[in-house]
């Protein structure tokens, strides 16, 4: 990572904690870093959090505290200390170091990859309208606020079709029917969130008895929630057009490629080799997934997971097809195979915990 690309990593940190809401400051239109001073931490500096702190309301130890937590994880920064009044002091990953410690985590963390305890101080009480759509939406979403670490509760404006067996196929679970008090005698209450997608004009009945119950929550959850949710039988389609099937059939193509390295006696290796550049965006969607998680939390925007999976789909298939993790013909496997072969299992894990928190099955077979 060069200064330059440091200046732009710790940019786009700020932009995105000015887009969450956690910093309230105009955003620079370019931050600097300098080398470290002698006997100064790590290899480089930064006074941003200084910068921003009077237009921010915030002590500047408070804004660097905000800004470290969004670039700690990002690709190729090992490091990032506080010092003095607020500054950023980052030392850098070698090189392939931050990839290895991408693919380690995901196989330590397995599908809890990009889970975390950020909104663990929050009790959220989502309220919903009696509609499939924004029954599947909450569900969703208590899914998504829960894994980065929120306890929730989720109402229904009234029984009815809420009732009925057909939103438990869909994996739809209701604490209470009507709205609930704002006190009670334990005290007051967190106040309702209400989760108002554009309906889905049709019953969970109907969308069950035409798609099964994984292609209605992919085509209630792909669109954002403003916007209308095509129900077509093009979910059903059998082709990489279709996005469904294009996540669901990578997930399944990494399972297989495990296998096939088992039959050849062969296993993944993280440290095996470095990687080739086609494997880059795979690499960098693996290492964004958990900021795309809390993102899609705060946000309650489950659509967010649901086209980060798309991505990360073509990026694996991108990578397969340029670097195979199975040798062929006669030839043996090398150090690179074992290599990429984790990067598909990493990829095959994140897809399929993805899909998971989106309430579908991740079949390994396709």
């Amino acid at each position: 990572m060069t200064p330059a690309d440091l200046s732009r990593t710790v940019l786009h940190a700020v932009h995105r904690a000015v887009a969450e809401n956690a910093l309230r400051a105009p955003v620079p239109a370019r931050v600097r870093v300098e080398r470290t001073r002698p006997g100064g931490s790590g290899d480089y500096a930064c006074a941003v959090a200084l910068q921003l702190a009077g237009d921010a309301g915030l002590p500047a130890l408070e804004v660097a505290r905000i800004l470290r937590e969004r670039v700690a994880a990002e690709p190729g920064i090992g490091r990032v200390e506080i010092t003095g009044p607020g500054f950023l002091s980052f030392t850098l990953d070698a090189p392939g170091d931050s990839d290895r410690a991408v693919l380690d985590a995901v196989r330590e963390q397995g599908s809890a990859y990009g889970h975390g305890g950020a909104l663990r101080d929050e009790v959220l009480q989502f309220h919903h309208a009696r509609e499939v759509r924004a029954a599947v939406t909450a569900d969703a979403v208590c899914r998504l606020v829960v894994s980065q670490g929120a306890r929730v509760r989720i109402s229904c404006e009234e029984a009815g079709e809420a009732g009925e067996a057909e939103w438990g196929l869909l994996g739809v679970t209701v604490d209470v029917y009507g709205t609930p008090p704002v006190t009670s005698p334990a005290g007051p209450s967190a106040p309702l969130i209400s989760v108002r997608p554009v309906p889905a004009g049709a019953t969970a009945r109907e969308l069950l008895e035409r798609l099964g119950p994984d292609a209605t929550r992919w085509g209630l959850l792909r669109p954002a929630s403003h916007d209308r949710a095509p129900l077509g039988d093009e979910l059903l389609v059998q082709g990489e057009g279709n996005p469904l099937f294009l996540v669901r059939y990578a997930y399944a193509r990494t399972r297989a490629l495990t296998r096939g390295a088992t039959a050849l006696g062969f296993t993944p290796a993280t440290d095996a080799a470095p990687y080739e550049s086609p494997a880059r965006p795979l690499l960098d969607f693996l290492a964004d997934h958990p900021r795309v998680l809390l993102a899609a939390a705060r946000h309650r925007a489950p659509d967010r997971v649901a086209r980060q999976l798309e991505a990360v789909a073509h990026a694996f298939f991108d990578f397969h097809d340029s670097c195979p993790p199975l040798p062929s013909g006669d030839e043996k496997p090398s150090a690179a195979h074992r290599s990429r072969l984790a990067l598909a299992e990493a990829a095959g894990t994140v897809l399929a915990g993805g899909l998971s928190l989106l309430g579908i099955s991740a079949p390994a077979h396709l």
